[in-house]
């Protein structure tokens, strides 16, 4: 089975997608990264997925999990 997952992305053309894994198209395109995070997040938490946040080349620059996690902390 495969994660749930929305990434935030550099657009090509400018400015910032949200894009769930394994989507055709952007969810959310924002000019800047900042709105695409905070519209990101609202998203990955209401459908419980990963959020990934990517720099413009391409490497993670942090992640949040909003769905259930596989190994909870303890305590």
């Amino acid at each position: 089975m495969s994660r749930k997952e929305h990434h935030v992305v550099p657009n090509s053309s400018g400015g910032w997608d949200v894009v769930k894994a394994g989507a055709q198209r952007a969810s959310v395109h924002a000019e800047t990264k900042r709105e695409a995070i905070d519209q990101g997040r609202i998203i990955s938490q209401n459908q419980k997925t990963e959020f990934v946040i990517h720099n413009r080349d391409g490497k993670i620059s942090g992640s949040d999990s909003h769905g259930n996690d596989p190994f909870p902390p303890r305590g």
